[in-house]
């Protein structure tokens, strides 16, 4: 019989080699994710961010303002965050980091530019942010639920 500790020792180089016939590298360099409000001047962007294991909690940007994030995606490619974004009576969530599409497209600066049609990825070669996407919800207009819960946190923790 196979031992436990051989079997895991068999699995984990055997997703290595997957990973290195795949052209993905064995180490995943880190992350840098920012968010950026491209709203109306005078319209504050409500956003919480999170993945399945880490919640970034909620901030308000100001135009222009940014929230900023690090990371190293996971060996296996599934490393995803997710946020959802709110201002006036405009609600919608996006996909802001997906390792599976982001990994060649933004693989160390992913920033992006929210506006109210979606979100917009900076493209490094040309330096402005022309690769833009859809939100997941389809755009469609909610209910939001203001400033207030956000505001209060950010004046709490000092991140206006």
């Amino acid at each position: 019989m196979i031992s436990l500790d051989r079997f895991l020792f068999s699995f984990v180089l055997l997703v290595f080699l997957v990973r290195l016939c795949d052209g993905s590298p064995h180490i995943e360099n880190k992350a840098d994710v920012k968010i950026i409000n491209g709203l109306d001047a005078g319209t504050d962007l409500n956003i919480h961010c999170k993945s399945k294991d880490d919640d970034l909690g909620a901030h308000v940007l100001g135009f222009e303002q940014f929230f900023e994030f690090h990371f190293r995606p996971n060996v296996w490619g599934t490393t995803l965050y997710f946020c959802r974004f709110w201002w006036n009576s405009e609600s919608h969530w996006f996909d802001i980091y997906d390792q599976d599409r982001d990994v060649g497209r933004c693989d160390e600066k992913c920033w992006w530019w929210v506006r109210a049609a979606g979100a917009c990825l900076l493209n490094e070669k040309m330096g402005v942010y022309d690769i833009c996407e859809k939100w997941k919800d389809g755009g469609s207009s909610q209910e939001g639920t203001g400033n207030d819960t956000a505001r209060i946190y950010n004046e709490i923790f000092g991140e206006q």
